[in-house]
């Protein structure tokens, strides 16, 4: 397999993992903005919660991004994910705001 095409594989993985959590991340401010404070909420914030000890276990990098270096040479932002360039460059600062408004939104709706 050569290296281009190692990089295509592990873009569409990135990019499948990405969307899963963008759907669990939205699922879980649904769910607080209408008050639905159910297991799936609480499955949502161990899955954010594992996704944050990995990033912080990498030096707040997705391992995937450092495996995908091996691969590539390019100093763009979205490299290694199918995603436009300023969302992959901007991706961690939106989603830490979204989980703060679902953490805030949830202590307010338990309290």
């Amino acid at each position: 397999m050569t290296n281009a095409s190692k990089l295509v594989l592990l873009k569409f993985l990135h990019t499948l993992i990405w969307t899963f959590y963008s759907a669990v991340i939205f699922y879980m401010l649904y769910a607080v903005i209408i008050g639905k404070i159910d297991r799936w909420l609480w499955i949502g914030y161990g899955l954010v919660g594992i996704e944050c000890i990995t990033l912080l276990s990498f030096n707040f990098s997705c391992p995937l991004t450092i495996i995908a270096r091996r691969y590539s040479n390019s100093t763009k932002d979205n490299f290694d994910i199918y995603l436009p360039n300023w969302l992959a460059r901007n991706n961690k600062l939106i989603y830490c705001i979204i989980m703060i408004i679902i953490v805030f939104i949830t202590i307010y709706r338990i309290f």
